[in-house]
């Protein structure tokens, strides 16, 4: 079972889900998870000339759209 559970983090930038407590009105705790908001792409890599599927958040895939790929890797790594 272990084989189907895919990692809820970004290729680029390395965002992972976040834990904390939901505090309720009454000031009861239960655990709870925020997830990172992450999109499977199709990216275009100019300098291979192949396309490349990748799990990212979308605060990366805007910077990919505002730096390109190679632009966007160097900053992150």
């Amino acid at each position: 079972m272990l084989g189907i559970l895919m990692a809820k983090q970004c290729k680029l930038t390395g965002k992972k889900p976040l834990v904390g407590n939901n505090v309720s009105h009454s000031n009861i705790k239960t655990k709870m998870r925020q997830e990172p908001n992450l999109r499977k792409k199709r990216i275009f890599d100019e300098e291979t000339g192949r396309w490349v599927t990748m799990k990212i958040s979308t605060s990366a895939l805007r910077s990919i759209t505002k730096l390109g790929l190679k632009k966007a890797i160097k900053k992150y790594a």
